[in-house]
Protein backbone atom coordinates (compact mmCIF):
# COMPACT_ATOMS: atom_id res chain seq x y z
CA UNK A 1 0.00 0.00 0.00
CA UNK A 2 1.76 3.28 -0.82
CA UNK A 3 1.84 5.86 1.69
CA UNK A 4 0.88 8.94 0.04
CA UNK A 5 -1.49 9.73 -2.58
CA UNK A 6 -1.19 12.98 -3.26
CA UNK A 7 -5.22 13.42 -3.38
CA UNK A 8 -4.97 15.70 -0.04
CA UNK A 9 -2.51 18.18 -1.81
CA UNK A 10 -5.30 20.67 -2.23
CA UNK A 11 -5.86 20.88 1.55
CA UNK A 12 -8.87 18.32 0.84
CA UNK A 13 -9.50 14.69 2.82
CA UNK A 14 -11.90 11.85 2.30
CA UNK A 15 -14.37 10.90 4.81
CA UNK A 16 -15.33 6.96 5.28
CA UNK A 17 -18.10 7.23 2.19
CA UNK A 18 -15.49 9.41 -0.10
CA UNK A 19 -17.18 12.79 0.62
CA UNK A 20 -14.01 15.40 0.56
CA UNK A 21 -14.12 17.90 2.75
CA UNK A 22 -11.40 21.08 3.81
CA UNK A 23 -8.77 19.16 6.19
CA UNK A 24 -10.02 21.69 8.76
CA UNK A 25 -13.59 20.43 8.73
CA UNK A 26 -14.75 19.60 12.57
CA UNK A 27 -14.90 16.12 11.58
CA UNK A 28 -11.23 15.95 10.92
CA UNK A 29 -10.45 18.13 13.57
CA UNK A 30 -12.20 15.20 16.04
CA UNK A 31 -11.08 11.98 14.85
CA UNK A 32 -7.71 13.58 14.57
CA UNK A 33 -7.68 14.86 17.95
CA UNK A 34 -9.00 11.01 18.50
CA UNK A 35 -5.60 9.98 17.08
CA UNK A 36 -3.59 12.27 19.03
CA UNK A 37 -4.67 10.83 21.96
CA UNK A 38 -4.28 7.36 21.01
CA UNK A 39 -1.22 8.26 20.39
CA UNK A 40 -0.37 9.70 23.73
CA UNK A 41 -2.15 6.13 25.61
CA UNK A 42 0.55 4.54 23.21
CA UNK A 43 3.38 6.33 25.28
CA UNK A 44 1.58 5.82 29.11
CA UNK A 45 1.27 1.65 27.96
CA UNK A 46 4.70 2.65 26.96
CA UNK A 47 5.98 3.14 30.53
CA UNK A 48 6.68 1.09 33.41
CA UNK A 49 3.41 0.48 34.43
CA UNK A 50 1.42 -3.03 36.27
CA UNK A 51 0.57 -5.29 33.24
CA UNK A 52 -3.28 -4.85 33.72
CA UNK A 53 -3.56 -1.22 33.29
CA UNK A 54 -1.01 -2.30 30.00
CA UNK A 55 -3.56 -4.45 28.62
CA UNK A 56 -6.34 -2.37 29.40
CA UNK A 57 -5.33 0.78 27.40
CA UNK A 58 -4.54 -1.80 24.72
CA UNK A 59 -7.93 -2.43 24.68
CA UNK A 60 -8.71 0.84 25.19
CA UNK A 61 -6.36 2.04 21.63
CA UNK A 62 -8.89 -0.41 19.78
CA UNK A 63 -11.66 1.60 21.07
CA UNK A 64 -10.24 4.61 20.08
CA UNK A 65 -9.62 3.43 16.78
CA UNK A 66 -13.29 2.26 16.23
CA UNK A 67 -14.55 5.62 17.72
CA UNK A 68 -12.09 7.97 15.12
CA UNK A 69 -13.39 5.56 12.46
CA UNK A 70 -17.14 6.44 13.42
CA UNK A 71 -16.29 10.26 13.71
CA UNK A 72 -14.66 9.71 10.00
CA UNK A 73 -17.70 8.06 8.56
CA UNK A 74 -20.02 10.76 6.35
CA UNK A 75 -23.56 10.22 8.37
CA UNK A 76 -25.06 10.65 5.03
CA UNK A 77 -22.89 7.59 3.62
CA UNK A 78 -23.10 5.76 6.46
CA UNK A 79 -25.67 3.16 5.03
CA UNK A 80 -25.39 1.52 1.85
CA UNK A 81 -27.94 1.04 -1.11
CA UNK A 82 -27.91 -2.79 0.56
CA UNK A 83 -29.30 -1.14 3.78
CA UNK A 84 -25.47 -2.16 5.47
CA UNK A 85 -23.82 0.17 7.24
CA UNK A 86 -20.50 1.18 5.87
CA UNK A 87 -18.26 0.94 8.52
CA UNK A 88 -18.61 -2.94 8.98
CA UNK A 89 -16.50 -3.36 12.51
CA UNK A 90 -18.32 -3.52 16.23
CA UNK A 91 -19.03 -0.06 17.15
CA UNK A 92 -18.21 1.65 20.74
CA UNK A 93 -20.75 -0.07 22.92
CA UNK A 94 -22.56 0.44 26.34
CA UNK A 95 -20.29 -1.91 27.80
CA UNK A 96 -16.89 -0.44 26.58
CA UNK A 97 -18.32 2.32 28.34
CA UNK A 98 -19.21 0.25 31.58
CA UNK A 99 -15.99 -1.23 31.51
CA UNK A 100 -14.42 1.84 31.76
CA UNK A 101 -16.50 2.67 34.74
CA UNK A 102 -15.56 -0.66 36.56
CA UNK A 103 -12.24 -0.08 36.45
CA UNK A 104 -12.62 3.39 37.64
CA UNK A 105 -14.42 2.33 40.47
CA UNK A 106 -11.91 -0.13 41.22
CA UNK A 107 -8.94 2.24 41.39
CA UNK A 108 -10.50 4.19 43.23
CA UNK A 109 -11.71 1.64 46.10
CA UNK A 110 -7.81 1.60 46.42
CA UNK A 111 -6.85 4.69 46.58
CA UNK A 112 -7.51 7.64 49.41
CA UNK A 113 -10.43 10.08 49.31
CA UNK A 114 -9.97 13.68 47.06
CA UNK A 115 -9.87 16.39 49.43
CA UNK A 116 -8.81 19.29 46.82
CA UNK A 117 -7.80 19.26 43.32
CA UNK A 118 -4.77 17.77 42.17
CA UNK A 119 -1.71 19.50 40.13
CA UNK A 120 -1.04 17.22 37.26
CA UNK A 121 2.81 15.72 37.66
CA UNK A 122 4.55 14.37 40.90
CA UNK A 123 6.09 11.60 37.81
CA UNK A 124 6.61 11.53 34.13
CA UNK A 125 4.13 8.74 33.85
CA UNK A 126 1.63 10.39 36.00
CA UNK A 127 2.11 13.67 33.90
CA UNK A 128 1.90 11.64 29.87
CA UNK A 129 -1.97 10.61 31.72
CA UNK A 130 -2.78 14.58 32.66
CA UNK A 131 -1.93 15.24 29.16
CA UNK A 132 -4.06 12.17 27.85
CA UNK A 133 -7.01 13.15 29.81
CA UNK A 134 -6.95 17.03 28.68
CA UNK A 135 -6.05 16.09 24.97
CA UNK A 136 -9.38 13.66 25.39
CA UNK A 137 -11.30 16.59 26.64
CA UNK A 138 -10.34 18.66 23.66
CA UNK A 139 -11.79 14.95 21.47
CA UNK A 140 -14.96 15.05 23.25
CA UNK A 141 -15.25 19.45 23.33
CA UNK A 142 -15.16 18.55 19.66
CA UNK A 143 -17.06 15.91 19.29
CA UNK A 144 -19.63 17.63 21.18
CA UNK A 145 -19.75 20.64 18.56
CA UNK A 146 -19.78 18.41 15.99
CA UNK A 147 -22.99 16.59 17.66
CA UNK A 148 -24.47 20.30 16.62
CA UNK A 149 -23.82 20.20 12.82
CA UNK A 150 -24.40 16.47 12.38
CA UNK A 151 -25.22 13.53 14.15
CA UNK A 152 -22.50 11.60 15.84
CA UNK A 153 -23.60 8.57 17.82
CA UNK A 154 -23.74 9.41 21.41
CA UNK A 155 -22.21 6.47 22.69
CA UNK A 156 -19.05 7.77 21.10
CA UNK A 157 -19.30 11.28 23.74
CA UNK A 158 -20.10 8.85 26.57
CA UNK A 159 -16.87 7.26 25.81
CA UNK A 160 -14.86 10.05 25.47
CA UNK A 161 -16.55 11.52 28.95
CA UNK A 162 -15.50 8.32 30.42
CA UNK A 163 -12.12 8.00 29.41
CA UNK A 164 -11.21 11.56 30.60
CA UNK A 165 -12.22 10.36 34.06
CA UNK A 166 -10.61 7.03 34.29
CA UNK A 167 -6.98 8.77 32.74
CA UNK A 168 -7.29 11.13 35.96
CA UNK A 169 -7.90 7.80 38.29
CA UNK A 170 -5.19 6.24 36.55
CA UNK A 171 -2.87 8.93 37.24
CA UNK A 172 -3.92 9.02 40.80
CA UNK A 173 -3.37 4.87 40.94
CA UNK A 174 0.47 5.13 39.12
CA UNK A 175 0.94 8.06 41.72
CA UNK A 176 0.80 5.67 44.47
CA UNK A 177 2.01 2.68 42.69
CA UNK A 178 5.52 4.74 41.93
CA UNK A 179 5.28 6.08 44.90
CA UNK A 180 5.16 9.56 43.93
CA UNK A 181 4.00 12.61 45.81
CA UNK A 182 0.80 13.90 44.54
CA UNK A 183 0.42 17.78 45.05
CA UNK A 184 -2.91 19.43 46.49
CA UNK A 185 -3.60 22.35 45.05
CA UNK A 186 -4.19 24.75 47.49
CA UNK A 187 -5.14 28.61 46.74
CA UNK A 188 -3.23 31.27 47.71
CA UNK A 189 -4.87 33.76 50.18
CA UNK A 190 -5.63 37.15 49.14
Amino acid sequence: MKIYTKTGDKGTTALFGGTRVPKYHIRIDSYGTVDELNAYIGLIRDQDIDSHSKELLIHIQDRLFTLGAMLATDPEKAQLKSGKERLNIPKVTEEDIERLETEIDTMNDSLEPMTHFILPGGHTTVSYCHIARCVCRRAERLATLLHREEPVDERVLKYLNRLSDYLFVLARKLTYDLQAEEVKWIPEKL
